[in-house]
This record gives structure tokens, sequence and C-alpha cells, in this order.
């Protein structure tokens, strides 16, 4: 993430200086002569340029402030692409969490309060996303929505229901509390976080299709035709993709990301072009999980 990309600027300040320029017309042909035409057209534009600069500017200061010791030691001990990181890496991606926590607008239902360490779980799992590619944004205008547990349709009811997370196109992120906690307490694969996020990126128009927006087109033929034989060998349980993954493209994509960030030796060993497909997607390759433990497995507890 970056605090302004010039593409950023340019758009508003070519617009906005063509409407002051309109706008000093009107004004000096309207009897008020060029020197106010002139005034009336600068002040235009000044306006347009400071509205245009208004979330690099606070994101400037943001970048500023400290980051808080506790959400270091966080990041450290459950987020395995930060702990992996140099210094200067780290300092980037604390800076995109900061940003992250500020853009992003949390609310809660069923009687949950946003405090600030769900907030950094849920900024956490998308700069992880976006860490590859600095360029890369997550529409800060979303609202996430935070739900004690599963739910259904009708969100925070005292039901509980059959969703974990959800993602709509134009609407709310919604997530369970219950899985989020979960999600950063062990790397299983199971992430609501990264899940429900990687649905963000492969939204077009009103559906996702499991086509990330970031996929290069000359690729996109290779990547769902390599989504469908993932499916068929999620769907026979050949691999370590959940079955889930194959009730929808969309979905492959979803789980394959858990699976990215929290197991990836796994899923190299098991899947090695899905893997590769991810790492040029994500331009990332996150650090190996630690190797089970043969004394500790469940078969051989089992045996003993």
């Amino acid at each position: 993430m970056r605090a302004l990309r010039p593409s950023d600027l340019l758009v508003p300040v070519l617009w906005g200086g063509l409407g002051a320029l309109l706008a000093g017309l009107a004004v000096g042909r309207g009897g008020a002569g060029a020197a106010w035409g002139v005034g009336v057209g600068l002040a235009a534009w000044a306006a347009v340029v400071a509205w245009t600069l208004r979330r690099p500017l606070r994101r400037l200061r943001l970048a500023r402030r400290p980051f808080p010791p506790d959400d270091r030691a966080w990041l450290d001990a459950h987020v395995a692409v930060y702990a992996a990181l140099d210094r200067t890496a780290r300092a980037r991606f604390e800076r995109d969490v900061t940003w992250l926590t500020d853009g992003l607008t949390f609310e809660g239902a069923g009687g949950v309060v946003p405090d600030d360490r769900l907030r950094l779980m849920v900024a956490a799992g998308a700069a992880v996303l976006l860490h590859g590619h600095p360029d890369w944004e997550i529409p800060t205008e979303r609202t996430v929505l935070l739900v004690p547990d599963t739910f259904d349709e009708a969100y925070g009811d005292e039901e509980p229901g059959l969703y974990d997370g959800m993602v709509h196109s134009q609407g709310p992120i919604v997530l369970s509390v219950r899985a989020v906690e979960d999600g950063w307490a062990r790397r299983d694969g199971y992430n609501v976080v990264l899940h429900e996020l990687a649905h963000v990126f492969d939204f077009e128009g009103w559906e996702a299709d499991g086509a990330p927006s970031f996929l290069d087109p000359r690729s996109a033929d290779a990547w769902r035709d390599l989504v469908r034989r993932e499916m068929r060998r999620a769907e026979r349980g050949d691999g370590v993709l959940r079955s889930y993954a194959a009730t929808a493209p969309a979905e492959l994509f979803a789980v394959a990301t858990e699976q990215f960030f929290e197991r990836p030796a796994r899923l190299r060993n098991r899947h090695p072009e899905l893997f590769d497909a991810l790492v040029a997607f994500y331009n990332a390759t996150p650090p190996d999980e630690d190797a089970p433990d043969a004394d500790g497995s469940l078969m051989a507890r089992r045996w003993r």
C-alpha cells in the first residue's frame, strides 16, 4: 500500500483543472471580469486537489505514529509472514496494518464490540495478502461486520448458522469473531480472514468467479483449467484442499489462499502447480510451516 499513487492524483488534478477552467470562464463571461474568473477557477482547482490529498495526508500522519508494542508482539506470535520479514519489510507491514485499521469501517452485531485486537486481526489478514504488491489496495470503503459465532442471513441472530464468514460484492465483509480468533490461533489451513478477503479480490462486477482481479489475462485460460482439475481433486479428497473447495471456483481460490499462507509446504508438495500459480499471484513465498512431529501425531498417539 502507498500513501499516494501518481494515478490517484493525476485524474482528479486534470479533471479538476478542466472544471476550474470552465468555472473561471463562466464567471469571467458573466461580467465579473477576468480577474474574478481566474480567482474562482484557481479556488475550484485547489478545492479538488485538497479533497484528493485528504487520505494521503492522513496516511502520512498515521505512518509517523509509533506502532503499538503489544500489536507488534501479537503479529510476531501469530502471523508467520510478518515474523519472517526483515526490519524494513516489517515496518512496511506495520504501516499497512495501521492504514487498514484506520480505513476500514468496523461494526458489531449480536453484542460484539469491535476492539483494537479484533481490528488488528482483520487488518493483519489484509496486509498478508497485500504485502507482495505494494501498489495493491483493498477497498477501504467496505464495512467489516463482526458477529459472535456462526451465522445465517440474519447476521447476529442468536440461533447458530452455517457460515463463519461471508462477503458481498458491494456490501459488508461479515466475520464470526470465534472463527477470526481460531484462524490466528494455529496454522492449520483454516483462516476465515484470509478466506473472505481472497473473495474480495475475486469479485468482478456482482459475482466471484474464481479468477481474481489481478490475474494476468494471458494466464486466464490456464488458471481456469487448473481450477477445474483442483476442484475434481478436492471432490475426491485427493490432496490437502478440503472438500469445500470443490463447491465453486471462487471457493477453490479462497481455500487455496488459506493453505498457501498457512501451510505452504504441504500445498507445494501435493499441489505444486497451484502453489506456483499463487506465488505468481501474490508475488510472495510464505515461510514453511513447522514440520509435523511424528511422535505427537494423531496416529502415533492412537497406536500408543
